[in-house]
């Protein structure tokens, strides 16, 4: 087989090099919904063309290759195998414990008219502006004409001994291109272009402090936050952000029409029929954050105007067929990373004009100063609203996998290459037998992967992208958007699994819990492979725990290496691993049964490379090929990577 030999390690780099800057524009039918910890798809093709037997299809921008082969991914997360895999014409069998990867992957893999899904989309929008749009008006500072606002600023309201104040990032909201700065006035509320007033304040308002001012002035006490309230009680609108055909982009103040907006919407609130029960805050070592702020519901994130529109998505989905109605839901599920008071405004940085900050930018819950209110349903494409992730989402995802386009690389520059006879989508098949020849079938199972109903020696190839060991993004945060999948897909998947199988507990999230449940699944995976089947997956890490569990989990499902490459992953300016010393490279890992695999006889190397991410990961996958040859018991396991890496 051409992977247990050789990997065209220098084009597959390069080529994600640029990928993991832009993964989803470069894949959009796989980014449909918000995912943690995505894979480059192009290693991924790279991976799966050198399976391919024929050699006038193993051209990396030849189409097809794995006709009729089937292909299991038994964690599939962001669901890059799927996706990569059906294009060359497999059958893919999918499974995650995580009812989010499997709808996404349903709802992005299934064949279905882009001209259905704008109908639907459509008709879905307009009847929500029909109820809601009022509450978002506004009036231009320049011409007094009636706009929508596409974004409302809010200040957090804090207090000390002597004062109440609203608490903000910035006093500036936006840095001009000629070098003008539109900002607030601390007292008033006013709002001024450098030192001309645009739109004034009407009436008193708490006074306004840059985040930085942790220290009265007056009395010397520390400003609080007020945690007696709700969440969403303890911000205060401070500004309106539109566009007028006449003026352009406009900054207003908040006035009277604002002011009754937010009540009407507030006095609604009680009368919504949500459950608490339905969205109530497990604490997990993210999550926990929640309750540190006296958050206890994810219903309190959000404000009553955004509750408003949620409850009548709820109302409205159930009347299109269930694919159609699939997509949609989604859609507005992976909208609320930018539609809670959870997102900040990242307007005062010179090089964010006007941005959002949305809710998981670092991967984990933060609590803005100046935090923004989307209008999900502006007319006009907007950053985070729906019709703009319809758009990039859904109609970008759609026309791409039609016809997919790969890049060559050209003297350092990035060229588009359509790969003709390639689709991204495929046929849903609910029985495992019902797989057939012709290919491009797909079947999805949600549960734990420790006891797949598949047959034995089933599946030709597993190839996979494991859960990053003491990771906590896959369950804690996705319950952010589960608890409301789960009211607009009631009936589409189990959202009581249980934590407790899967290999990252939100819960408790301990190494030996990681370590059992993969040695399961790997085990299963050696169950239903096929005899000379190969076992492919990428990793890296940092710490020896991770590197141990894994090679422990290997050796006792009997998978030996037959070879590893290295191949670049991250970039440096993802913002979750800025500033700290992360791997920006993956290794391949090629696994074989060691009842049929030759043994490779890896070297056992002397030291590993701690500061050359590329040659650390090497060092790695060639002492993990070494520990698997020796068959090292568990303990020796531990102390072989502690002493190299720890």
């Amino acid at each position: 087989m051409r992977i247990d030999q050789q990997f065209d390690v220098d084009f597959a780099d390069e080529i994600a090099k640029f990928e993991s800057y832009n993964k989803h524009i470069y894949r959009p039918n796989s980014y449909l919904h918000k995912w943690w910890a995505r894979r480059c798809g192009s290693t991924f093709r790279t991976i799966l063309k050198h399976l391919v037997t024929d050699e006038a299809k193993q051209d990396y921008y030849a189409a097809g290759g794995l006709r009729g082969k089937i292909i299991l991914d038994p964690m599939v997360g962001g669901g890059t195998t799927l996706h990569e895999a059906i294009r060359l014409g497999a059958n893919v069998v999918g499974t995650d414990i995580d009812p989010i990867p499997i709808l996404q992957a349903k709802a992005s893999l299934s064949e279905i008219a882009l001209t259905d899904l704008q109908t639907a989309f459509q008709s879905f929008h307009a009847q929500l502006r029909d109820s809601f749009s009022h509450l978002y008006q506004t009036t231009c500072p320049h011409c007094a004409t009636s706009q929508e606002w596409h974004l409302m600023l809010y200040g957090l309201h804090r207090s000390c001994g002597c004062r109440d104040v609203l608490a903000v990032d910035s006093l500036v909201l936006r840095y001009n291109s000629d070098d003008s700065v539109i900002r607030l006035d601390p007292d008033s509320h006013s709002i001024y272009r450098d030192d001309v007033l645009i739109a004034e304040a009407v009436g008193e308002r708490l006074p306004l402090v840059d985040r930085l001012e942790k220290v009265c002035g007056a009395c010397e006490r520390p400003f609080l936050d007020t945690l007696h309230l709700p969440y969403h009680q303890r911000y205060a609108p401070i500004a309106t952000i539109g566009k007028c055909p006449t003026h352009g982009l406009f900054f207003n103040t908040i006035r009277q029409t604002e002011q009754d907006a937010l009540s009407a919407a507030e006095a609604q609130r009680n009368h919504l029929q949500f459950d608490p029960a339905d969205f109530a805050i497990v604490s997990g070592p993210k999550s926990k954050t929640l309750g540190e702020k006296q958050i206890d519901s994810y219903l309190d994130v959000f404000s009553s105007r955004q509750l408003m529109v949620l409850h009548k998505v709820i109302e409205t989905l159930p009347q299109f067929e269930p694919l159609i109605r699939l997509n949609l839901a989604m859609l507005v599920s992976t909208s609320l990373e930018f539609n809670s008071l959870l997102c900040g405004y990242k307007g005062g940085l010179k090089s964010r004009p006007g941005a959002i900050r949305h809710v998981f930018s670092h991967h984990a819950y933060s609590f803005p100063y100046t935090a923004v209110e989307n209008n999900p349903l502006h007319l006009k494409r907007k950053s985070g609203n729906y019709k703009n992730l319809f758009v990039s989402r859904i109609e970008r995802g759609r026309k791409w996998a039609a016809a997919p386009v790969e890049r060559r690389i050209v003297n350092g520059k990035a060229q588009k290459v359509t790969v003709a006879g390639e689709a991204d989508s495929g046929t849903e098949v609910c029985n495992f037998a019902d797989l057939g020849e012709n290919g491009r079938q797909f079947m999805l199972m949600q549960g734990s992967s420790v006891a797949l109903n598949l047959p034995d020696n089933s599946v030709d190839f597993i190839v996979t992208d494991p859960p990053y060991f003491d990771s906590v993004q896959y369950s804690d945060l996705a319950a952010y958007f589960r608890v409301w999948l789960q009211q607009f897909l009631p009936q589409a998947a189990n959202w009581q699994y249980e934590l407790a199988d899967a290999a990252v507990d939100q819960r408790v999230n301990g190494s030996g819990q990681y370590a059992d449940i993969l040695a399961a699944i790997f085990l299963e995976c050696h169950r239903v492979l096929k005899e000379n089947g190969r076992f492919i997956f990428t990793f890296h890490h940092r710490n020896p725990k991770g590197w141990a569990a894994l090679t422990k989990a290997l050796k006792n499902a009997d998978f030996i290496m037959i070879n590893r490459y290295v191949v670049h992953a991250e970039n440096l300016s993802s913002v979750h691993i800025a500033n700290q010393n992360a791997l920006l490279h993956d290794v391949i890992f090629v696994m074989g049964s060691a009842r049929t695999a030759v043994l490779q006889n890896w070297p056992l190397p002397d030291t590993i490379e701690l500061e050359d991410s590329q040659q650390f990961c090497q060092d790695c996958g060639t002492l993990l090929g070494w520990m698997l040859d020796q068959n090292l018991p568990d303990k020796l396991i531990d102390q072989h990577w502690l002493k190299l890496i720890g």
